[in-house]
């Protein structure tokens, strides 16, 4: 089994932690600042002293000055929630190289870095694999395995992912994701919407797709930024869907659905097929930027580097 990530690209991305504009929220501790006062170094406020109070965190300077006592406040560190959506259905296994293989790349990147921060990552597989994966606020190691995940080992794997936490759990976690596999139809919608409400608490959330489906992406994008998510969408494409090398009478299969379609692409219509893939990633990123989500089309054989240490630091989606 290949690792997705080099050694030596694990070493830069221990420098990024994930940039998020809304404060934690959630109820672990972890090391992101959050609305909830603690006892942590972060000073956060002031106020009145009240019976029962701890004399260590009276302010005796500024009773000195104004002869009433004042206790200081301090910031908690809370974790961040991330929740990877990963595209592993049938269509994501086309192209050379395969989409999926470049979209568990950007997942491991994403979710280690999270882990080195000490963040809660979750791996939510778009595909119809028969195991409902939810976010259950615990570790992996804490709850037992359905039968199901035992019978079947992809369905172990996708438990697994569903709530890691901690850099010691990262080499796990990169190894669970690289033994996953993509297979069978997927409703791009449904499982970001049941992703939005099952969360327990809104964070950072990544959608890794073609979003080449049928149903559309709007309604399951949208209940993600209407939970308070702040969503980044990354479109992953095989370079033969945007520059397509086979012509004349085709029969076109449907990877996920099996439907068939009969066509005849010449030479002549290629900048018109061309031009209708263009138009349908404008529209995804016309979508995305009114509503805050942050939007990346990549090729499946882009540069990985490329995309993690120059375009995703631009967009200050870590720094």
């Amino acid at each position: 089994m290949a690792a997705l990530l080099t050694p030596e690209l694990l070493r830069r991305l221990e420098q990024f932690q994930l940039l998020a504009a809304r404060r934690a929220r959630s109820s672990a501790r972890g090391e992101r600042r959050s609305r909830a006062r603690g006892q942590s170094v972060e000073f956060a406020d002031y106020r009145s002293y009240a019976h029962g109070d701890d004399f260590r965190y009276l302010d005796w300077n500024l009773y000195g000055r104004l002869e009433r006592l004042f206790v200081k406040l301090y910031e908690e560190e809370r974790e961040l929630p991330v929740r990877i959506f990963l595209d592993a259905s049938e269509s994501m296994t086309f192209g050379v190289p395969p989409k999926f293989d470049f979209a568990r790349q950007v997942a491991a990147a994403i979710g280690y870095v999270a882990l080195c921060g000490f963040d809660r990552v979750s791996v939510i597989p778009i595909a119809d694999c028969g195991l409902r994966i939810a976010d259950s606020g615990r570790g992996a190691a804490d709850a037992p395995l359905p039968e199901s995940a035992i019978r079947n080992p992809q369905s172990a794997i996708r438990s697994a992912l569903r709530s890691v936490r901690g850099r010691k759990s990262a080499m796990s976690f990169l190894q669970n994701l690289a033994s996953l596999t993509a297979g069978g139809p997927a409703d791009l919608n449904v499982t970001l919407r049941r992703g939005a409400f099952e969360a327990r608490q809104a964070g950072v959330a990544l959608v890794l797709s073609d979003f080449l489906d049928a149903a559309g992406y709007e309604a399951g994008l949208t209940a993600l930024v209407g939970r308070g998510f702040q969503v980044s969408a990354v479109q992953i494409l095989a370079p033969e869907e945007l520059d397509p090398l086979t012509y004349g009478d085709l029969r076109l299969v449907d990877s996920e659905t099996g439907g068939v379609q009969e066509v005849t692409f010449g030479r002549y219509r290629l900048k018109a097929y061309q031009q209708t893939v263009q138009n349908f990633i404008q529209r995804l990123r016309e979508f995305c930027q009114p509503r805050g989500l942050r939007f990346f089309s990549v090729r499946s054989d882009a540069s990985l580097e490329k995309l993690l240490l120059q375009q995703l630091r631009e967009a200050e989606v870590w720094g």
